[in-house]
């Protein structure tokens, strides 16, 4: 999922390695506690290696101070890279269905084809009908042998993968008739609404002189 998530980063521009950590922290979400320098540098050896990325010289005037040697090189994606990028977009196994995996295909779901995002969905779908599903049989079969806080987790728990369930079948009914998610339908709704103009503007008030 790191190779995919650097891929789609560096096709938006070439990056330091710091940038790139920032960006993968700032988008992945679920990823975020497994990005460090430790995992991010030999993936973008690995990626280099492959041919997908190359590495270039930075400008010195954009160097922030302090940085290390390898803080210095700008990460380019290669044109074969684009190509294995534009591969990966079109896998949708199980890995793609789990917590990391989703959440970085979704972050390049504005990339992908509506058939791939579909399948995505789905199978992400039934992977938390089956997590709610475990979560329920828990709370039926040994709701009173768990202390109050397990037990509040638990309903913490199916609440979150009730929710989460709505929201993908929001999405799925979405793609299939192809409109754009609710979020920005409602975004677009509001900004309109704010740019329509008052029906009644109140008048302006005469300036009275104090005596």
């Amino acid at each position: 999922m790191l190779e995919l998530a650097i891929l789609g980063l560096l096709q938006e521009a070439p990056m330091h390695g710091y940038e790139l950590r920032k960006e993968l922290a700032t988008k992945l979400g679920t990823l975020r506690a497994a990005i460090s320098y430790g995992t991010l540098y030999p993936t973008l050896k690995r990626l280099k290696l492959a041919g997908w990325i190359s590495e270039a010289e930075a400008n010195s005037d954009i160097i922030p101070p302090m940085t290390s040697k390898r803080g210095r090189v700008v990460y380019k994606i290669t044109a074969e890279g684009k190509e294995h990028f534009a591969d990966l977009l079109t896998q949708a196994g199980p890995e793609t269905y789990d917590d990391a995996g989703f959440g970085v295909h979704f972050t390049f779901f504005s990339r992908t084809d509506r058939a791939t995002r579909l399948r995505i969905l789905e199978g992400r779908r039934r992977r938390i009908e089956e997590r709610r599903e475990g979560l329920r049989e828990i709370l039926a079969r040994a709701a009173d042998r768990l202390d109050a806080y397990t037990l509040e987790l638990q309903r913490h728990g199916l609440d979150a993968c009730e929710r989460e369930v709505r929201w993908l079948e929001e999405l799925i009914s979405n793609e299939r008739s192809g409109r754009t998610p609710a979020f920005r339908q409602r975004a677009e709704s509001q900004r309109a609404e704010n740019q329509r103009p008052e029906s009644n503007p109140e008048p302006p008030r005469p300036h009275l002189d104090r005596p």
